[in-house]
């Protein structure tokens, strides 16, 4: 089983509801059809994100069951604009109560970081280790990615793998753009420093 099928979300019942008549039934069922509009086209893109924080296929496969019934129980505080962000930022909430003991999504200021980060930012083209890991589907670029710290790791699956705007990704992670960017430049010098420590390695033997 796989894609939507192997999650039971909440979203057929009410829809089933709405045809039993009544103006509150037929307003829950038009609510949970936008939901499944709006919410299910992104759950490959939530469930890749929760498998890189989580790296365990179970657990994240439980944490996209409670983002997306999290999301559709608060759905009426979503005020519009693309929701993927907004899933993400729930979905982290998950992970980091799911991860609670094992490792922490919530760091401590980066100072450092913020005052190596450029004052003014803009959305760069494309950087060879996003075309790397947009080409590059392997177990190694998995593994690479998978073997960041939390905090480098978020964002380059954020920024390379679900291709997130700077702004959207410091929603995300409820972090100032600037810390976004300098946790981004250094998340890729080091996946560049582990792939071509992986592909020394392999030439050499």
């Amino acid at each position: 089983m796989g894609g939507v099928e192997r999650y039971a979300f909440p979203v057929k019942k009410a829809g089933a509801a709405a045809m039993a008549g009544g103006a509150a039934d037929r307003s829950e069922g038009d609510r949970a059809e936008r939901f499944k509009q709006l919410a299910l086209p992104h759950l490959d893109d939530v469930y890749t994100l929760a498998r890189y924080l989580l790296r365990s296929a179970s657990d994240a496969d439980d944490a996209v069951q409670e983002c997306y019934l999290r999301a559709f129980r608060h759905f009426a505080t979503f005020r519009g604009g693309p929701i993927k962000p907004w899933l993400f930022a729930i979905l982290r909430n998950v992970c980091h109560a799911a991860a609670t003991g094992k490792v922490r999504l919530v760091y401590a200021a980066d100072q450092q970081d913020d005052a190596a980060a450029k004052p003014v930012w803009h959305e760069e083209s494309e950087t060879p280790e996003q075309a790397l890991a947009r080409r590059d589907n392997s177990d190694l670029m998995r593994r690479l990615i998978g073997e960041l710290p939390a905090e480098f790791r978020e964002v380059i699956v954020l920024r390379e793998i679900n291709d997130l705007s700077y702004r959207d990704i410091a929603s995300v992670i409820e972090a100032p753009i600037g810390t976004v960017m300098s946790r981004l430049a250094r998340a890729r010098a080091l996946l560049r420093e582990a792939w071509m420590a992986a592909e020394g390695g392999g030439q050499s033997k």
